[in-house]
């Protein structure tokens, strides 16, 4: 774990590969940005957007149908060049430099979702900026090696970062009935649903363990888990937990060995990439026993919205999850079924990852305001992360990006 230092740099610094920012450009055509701002007020089919411009006017967009109300302030007129050439990536950079600020970012961006389809391209990298975002995203391809780098990246921030304003039990990935009870109860209660998917299997293996509430509370059901993950940081906790039943080991997926009665996965596939879906669903469907389950759970696109997502590498991809990918359920599901793996009892509950997501912002500002935040990690930093947090929950708010439980049934 880095200790010194700035940590987190490598999040911080992966955007500059993902196209260079404008810079005098912006003010050479500045009077094409009205244009710019007619296109957006057409395309918000649903909800406004108040928009307070730099040259001092404030303009009321959208309004043609009840949606998300949201507010933006520009300080200036590059933040639409950094939107309209290098799409969200550029619109961080833009934030990141103080140029534009937002009351309420998760909504600005919940209404930028909600409206994706009437927007079209007003908010996707263009020309060289889409390319280079291409060419980037694809030297994060999660080949064994890149896997282990693109893991570390993310995950090796360190525990007591993720500690800080994580739930107790260190589970990183959406509760479930979120608003019944407390945040804990809700991740019980989703661990308690992927459990439920698997029966009562002797051994489970698990893929992508994280810090190892799943693999405990299948323990504690009485299974004996096999946990594997290639994140040092995650492992050396779940280590530490003790979790009786439980086999941790730094292990690749395409590695493993042997069968299991069941397979559960939480929120792993959307790391895999588009191109290793056919691997990860191979490797579930010779470790199952025949009649065996696996409960996965996992984080979509629309499928409409897919293609279009696929070849524009965006703001999560850049600087959060290096060769991450969301999944399309359509094509997931049609691969698994040509691997003898029934889809069974989809369960779709996003609204409850925005809710998760609102709680995680709310705990990392506490964090951050009550000087709780451990040593290394800068202000340039902590605006990141807050984007980051806004930005998903406004996806799932949106409704154009969901999460699923499913089970999967070797046949």
């Amino acid at each position: 774990m880095n200790t010194a230092g700035i940590r987190g740099e490598r999040l911080l610094n992966a955007g500059e590969r993902f196209g260079a920012s404008p810079g005098w450009l912006s003010r050479l055509v500045a009077p094409g940005f009205k244009a710019m701002i007619a296109r957006v007020d057409a395309g918000l089919a649903r909800g406004t957007l108040l928009a307070h411009l730099p040259d001092g006017t404030t303009r009321m967009l959208g309004g043609h149908a009840p949606g998300f109300d949201a507010e933006i302030t520009l300080y200036e007129w590059r933040p639409l060049l950094r939107l309209a050439t290098g799409g969200v990536i550029g619109f961080y950079q833009g934030y990141e430099a103080g140029e534009w600020e937002s009351p309420d970012k998760a909504i600005l961006f919940a209404l930028m979702s909600g409206n994706a389809r009437s927007l079209g391209a007003t908010a996707r990298s263009s020309g060289p900026f889409k390319w280079a975002g291409r060419i980037a995203h694809a030297f994060n391809r999660n080949s064994r090696e890149g896997s282990a780098r693109n893991i570390a990246a993310h995950y090796d921030l360190g525990n007591d970062f993720y500690r800080a304003w994580l739930d107790e039990s260190m589970t990183y990935s959406s509760a479930l009935g979120v608003g019944e009870d407390s945040l804990e109860a809700a991740q019980r209660r989703k661990l308690d649903a992927l459990a439920d998917r698997l029966g009562k299997p002797d051994t489970v293996l698990e893929i992508g363990c994280g810090w190892g509430s799943l693999a405990g509370h299948l323990a504690g059901k009485g299974a004996h888990v096999t946990a594997i993950s290639l994140s040092d940081e995650q492992l050396a906790w779940a280590k530490a937990r003790g979790s009786e039943g439980v086999d941790y080991r730094k292990l690749d997926y395409r590695d493993v060995t042997g069968t299991y009665d069941a397979i559960a996965s939480c929120e792993m596939v959307e790391a895999l990439g588009r191109e290793y879906w056919p691997a990860f669903l191979d490797t579930v469907a010779r470790s199952l026993v025949p009649g065996g389950c696996a409960g996965l759970q996992f984080i979509s696109m629309a499928d409409d919205l897919f293609e279009d997502y696929a070849n524009h590498a965006d703001f999560i991809q850049a600087y959060i999850f290096p060769g991450g990918m969301l999944i399309k359920t359509s094509e997931f599901r049609a691969l698994a079924e040509e691997r003898g793996l029934e889809w069974r009892d989809e369960h779709r509950f996003g609204r409850d990852y925005a809710e998760t997501l609102k709680i995680w912002r709310e705990r990392f500002d506490e964090v951050v305001e009550e000087g709780r935040l451990p040593a290394g990690f800068d202000a340039r930093f902590v605006r990141l992360w807050r984007f980051y947090l806004d930005y998903c929950e406004g996806g799932f708010r949106g409704g154009n990006i969901d999460v699923h439980q499913v089970t999967l049934v070797k046949t």
